[in-house]
């Protein structure tokens, strides 16, 4: 069995371990907004009202966004109808401005709610969209379980970023 050395994927794990008994962590979500630092060192790409855009900084694909509400809410049924209803106009913004940078085939969108689901990220909601292609699923992911990302975080995010200067 071939290994892939990526010893930058501690923090994420280490982030979505569960807290022992007593303790609470700060969410990735919540930690990003509440940081010092540039939303441009973030990867923040937007803020709206009530939700942000933000790179996902283990993407799948080159272009993987995520929408992400302010609020710390654990499920889209008790999210206010102002959050979800801006949550889709930007997911709709990002679709155009990944259609115009990417010239994808088509989207991946999604959202993974518990940890049952897929949530690596249980308690903070927030919806993926990602830019695919037909034949983007190679040996190297299909057999390999190994995702190869042909740009960098700062190369995609600059890339993007020009589409979020909205007014």
């Amino acid at each position: 069995m071939d290994v892939l050395w990526s010893p930058w994927r501690y923090d994420y794990i280490k982030s979505s371990s569960p807290t022992p008994e007593g303790q609470t962590a700060l969410c990735v979500f919540c930690a990003i907004l509440s940081d010092e630092g540039s939303d441009e060192e973030k990867f923040i790409l937007h803020r709206a009202a009530h939700n942000f855009v933000v790179l996902n900084i283990y993407p799948y694909i080159s272009g993987h966004l995520l929408i992400v509400p302010y609020s710390h809410l654990a499920e889209l049924d008790g999210a206010p109808k102002e959050v979800t209803d801006e949550m889709m106009d930007l997911t709709k913004h990002c679709q155009t401005a990944l259609r115009e940078t990417y010239h994808p085939h088509g989207f991946n969108l999604g959202m993974n709610m518990g940890r049952a689901a897929g949530a690596g990220i249980a308690h903070h909601i927030h919806l993926h969209i990602m830019p695919r292609w037909t034949g983007d699923s190679n040996f190297m992911s299909t057999i390999g379980e190994t995702r190869v990302i042909p740009e960098d975080l700062k190369t995609t995010y600059e890339k993007l970023r020009g589409h979020f200067q909205l007014k």
